[in-house]
């Protein structure tokens, strides 16, 4: 797909121009294209930064594959390289940690639309399967938010001995658990029941409830709970 003739920012009229417009209507009025050149500040040789942003809009086809496309990739593309690739990665953690603040300082499971998109932010563009824990306290207040096994696109191994390890170690007094299913389908298999019900029953022994287990696909969140299968 082609291309704009680059032109420079500063040829535009001053309430076009990414910065400005951000300072004067806020960033819910810019564009992917803006934002990008925002973060960016400038382009590369011959290009500015707007053109630089649309080029990489173009290849990748979005916003999200952008930000969730592997650095090799990212570091071939002119105009890029390592400082612009870790910019790209930076804001993007920036925003799941800003979900994660999200959560803390209340009762975990009087949140379930912030717990969701968080959930959601942090497993459903990743290539494997990751299985995480949600530590939480006597409240159900946010102890922690762990990464505990990860596996191939088909699965990972849940081994249960090592999540009563971590919830003594962190004194949890109840977990609720989540992991991604690559694919993108969220629905919940017959194996994602059977470790379910393993982790409740060993967690029982030290006095840890299993409040939830949550399966992220692509833009979804399913709740084994509220499927009754807990």
């Amino acid at each position: 797909m082609s291309v704009a003739a680059p032109h420079s920012i500063r040829s535009l009229h001053l309430q076009d121009r990414p910065r400005e417009k951000l300072l004067a209507s806020g960033a819910r009025a810019l564009s992917d294209v803006e934002l990008i050149a925002v973060l960016f500040g400038t382009g590369g040789r011959g290009q500015s930064a707007l053109q630089l942003a649309r080029e990489l809009l173009v290849r990748f086809g979005s916003l999200r594959e952008l930000l969730s496309a592997e650095q090799e990739i990212c570091l071939t593309i002119r105009g890029v390289g390592p400082a612009r690739y870790c910019l790209l990665q930076a804001v993007l953690e920036l925003a799941r940690r800003h979900y994660l603040q999200a959560l803390r300082d209340r009762a975990l499971m009087t949140a379930p639309a912030a717990l969701r998109t968080f959930l959601i932010a942090q497993l459903r563009d990743r290539p494997y399967e990751a299985f995480c824990c949600l530590l939480l306290d006597t409240r159900h207040r946010l102890i922690a938010f762990e990464e505990l096994f990860r596996g191939t696109i088909d699965g990972a191994s849940v081994h249960p001995r090592e999540v009563v390890r971590l919830c003594i170690a962190r004194n949890a007094a109840a977990v609720v658990f989540a992991h991604n299913h690559p694919s993108g389908v969220a629905e919940p298999s017959s194996a994602d029941e059977l470790i379910t019900r393993r982790l409740r029953e060993s967690l029982a022994l030290i006095d840890v409830r299993v409040l939830d287990h949550l399966i992220v696909g692509d833009g979804e969140c399913i709740s084994l709970a509220e499927r009754g299968l807990l």
